[in-house]
C-alpha cells in the first residue's frame, strides 16, 4: 500500500526492487488493493511480477492477495463508501486481473462489508469467481465475528485481514476466537503501527503533505505525545532482547500464534503483513523471526501494551464506521 499511496512520495523503481528482494529472501505472500493509489499499486505489483527475475522466484510459488469493496475517486482519491452488490464483485475481479496481468488471484478480499448487502450476496458473487476459475480462495477484512459465520456458512473463508499490533488488540475480542474456531488464516494488517512501532517517529511535523496519517487521531495532538511516550517504552524493551523496535512488535505478533494452538482448527495461524518501500527495512523486518519471546517476556511487554494502551482511535470517525460490521 504505502508503495503508491497515503505515505509520502512513490518510488517505483526502489518498490520493484524491494519487491523483488522480498522474494529472494523468501517470501511468498504480497498484498495490494484496488483502492490504493487508487489502482496504481496494483500495477505496480503486476509489473514487479513480469519482472521477476527467473533466478529469485516463479510466480507460481507466489501468493498474491487483492481487495475490492472500498470506492475512491481515481481522479480525486476521494472516498466514496463501499460496495458488496454481485455486479460490483465481478466487475472489480475483472479489472483487478488486468491491472495485476495474472490469470488467477490467489486470494480475493472484501475490503470492507458493504452494510447495505447482505454478506450473503457479496460471498456467493465471489464463490462463482473461484467456480470460474478467477480466485482461488476469499477472505474477508475487518468484518465482525457475526459476519465471518455468515460468510462462512455461503462459502469457506480462508483468511480474515484486520488490524492487528501491540498498539491495536481490537481483534482479541472475538474476531480472533471465530477465526481459531473455523481454521481462518488471520493476516495482521499494519503490525508496526503505520511506522509508529519503530519507534523512529518523533514529530508529526515531519510527515509529508498528503500523509494519510496527518488524518489520524493517534498522530494528533495529545495523542501523539502520549504515544510518544508509549514507543520509549518499546525502544527499551527491544533494547533488552538486541532487536529494533520494529522486530520486537513483529516478533510480538508471530508469538500469538504459540497461544491455543490446541484449540485452533486446521488452517488458523497469524501472519503479520507488514508494509515498506524500502530494501533495507524489508531486510531488518525479516530478521525479526530470529527474536525468541518467552511467556515472561511477553507478559512483561503486555503489561505496558494492554489492549487501549495507545490514545486516539485508529482511524477519523468516518472511517471507522467501517470496521467490524
Amino acid at each position: 500500500m504505502g508503495m503508491s499511496d497515503f505515505y509520502g512520495v512513490p518510488d517505483d523503481e526502489e518498490s520493484i526492487a524491494t519487491i523483488h528482494r522480498a522474494a529472494e529472501l523468501g517470501v511468498t505472500f504480497f498484498d495490494t488493493a484496488d483502492v490504493y493509489g487508487p489502482l496504481t499499486n496494483e500495477r505496480l505489483l503486476g509489473r514487479a511480477l513480469r519482472e521477476l527475475p527467473a533466478t529469485v522466484a516463479r510466480r507460481s510459488d507466489l501468493v498474491i492477495a487483492t481487495k475490492f469493496g472500498l470506492v475512491r475517486d481515481p481522479a480525486d482519491k476521494r472516498w466514496l463508501g463501499t460496495r458488496g452488490d454481485a455486479a460490483y464483485v465481478r466487475e472489480c475481479c475483472d479489472a483487478s486481473l488486468q491491472r495485476l496481468g495474472v490469470e488467477t488471484i490467489d486470494l480475493y478480499y472484501q475490503h470492507r462489508v458493504d452494510p447495505n448487502v447482505p454478506i450473503e450476496e457479496t460471498v456467493g458473487a465471489m464463490a462463482e469467481l473461484v467456480r470460474a476459475g478467477k480466485v482461488r480462495a476469499l477472505g474477508l477484512s475487518e468484518a465482525g465475528p457475526g459476519t465471518i459465520r455468515r460468510a462462512q456458512a455461503v462459502h469457506p473463508i480462508s483468511a480474515l485481514q484486520s488490524e492487528y499490533s501491540l498498539w491495536t488488540r481490537d481483534p482479541e475480542s472475538g474476531v480472533l476466537d471465530v477465526c481459531r474456531e473455523l481454521g481462518i488464516t488471520f493476516v495482521a494488517y499494519s503490525p508496526l503501527g503505520r511506522g509508529m512501532l519503530t519507534a523512529t517517529v518523533t514529530s508529526n511535523q515531519h510527515f509529508a503533505a498528503g500523509d494519510a496519517r496527518l488524518a489520524h487521531p493517534r498522530f494528533q495532538g495529545e495523542n501523539f505525545e502520549q504515544n510518544l511516550r508509549l514507543m520509549e517504552i518499546l525502544r527499551q524493551l527491544a533494547a533488552a532482547h538486541a532487536c529494533t523496535p520494529a522486530q520486537l512488535a513483529l516478533a510480538w505478533v508471530l508469538a500469538q500464534n504459540e497461544r491455543g494452538e490446541e484449540e485452533g482448527a486446521a488452517g488458523f495461524a497469524i501472519v503479520p503483513l507488514f508494509g515498506t518501500k524500502r530494501r533495507t527495512y524489508l531486510e531488518q523486518n525479516i530478521d525479526a523471526q530470529r527474536v525468541a519471546l518467552s511467556p515472561s517476556d511477553l507478559a512483561t511487554i503486555e503489561r505496558f501494551f494492554e489492549p487501549g494502551a495507545a490514545a486516539g482511535t485508529r482511524y477519523p470517525e468516518m472511517r471507522m464506521k467501517e470496521l467490524g460490521r
